[in-house]
């Protein structure tokens, strides 16, 4: 009967590793950035913009995630991007969370109707990486507790 039982929960620890997918890991060949996310919601890769500086992935109810590189062209910082954007008079455009590092910037807020959140990491190596996360206010619940984990684990060469 124990060895029964044994066989059961190797069974069901089985069924549950196959059950839930491993999360996915992209990296951006020009720039070298890389994130990782639950691909079993962002399901809906976007074709790579030609200047191949990135990549869009959206979710069938309606949420959205880009991971991508610029060059930092400007010698922009943490606390110039966050200052810029807090200018921003784009409508529709409000940051809500703000928070600066020596080498990143956290902005959070609205964009239209969605929600969104953005981490950027300003590289040694003159680049930029950034993970972009919108969703609609709706979802909160659903997305508020993946986004730390996601922007987490943005980072670069």
């Amino acid at each position: 009967m124990k060895h029964f039982f044994s066989i059961l929960a190797s069974l069901a620890a089985i069924a549950t590793s196959d059950a839930t997918a491993a999360p996915f890991t992209y990296t951006n060949a020009r720039f070298g950035t890389v994130c990782t996310f639950p691909d079993e919601i962002f399901t809906l890769r976007q074709p790579e913009p030609d200047n191949g500086d990135g990549q869009k992935w959206l979710a069938t109810d309606g949420a959205g995630l880009i991971c991508s590189g610029i060059l930092n062209i400007d010698d922009d910082t943490p606390e110039g991007f966050v200052a810029a954007e807090k200018a921003s008079k784009e409508p529709g455009y409000k940051i809500t969370y703000s928070k600066t590092g020596k080498d990143w910037a956290v902005l959070s807020g609205i964009r239209g109707e969605n929600i969104f959140y953005e981490r950027r990491l300003f590289g040694k190596d003159g680049v930029i990486r950034t993970v972009w996360i919108d969703y609609p206010p709706a979802l909160k619940s659903k997305y508020d507790p993946l986004v730390g984990a996601i922007a987490g684990s943005l980072r670069g060469p």
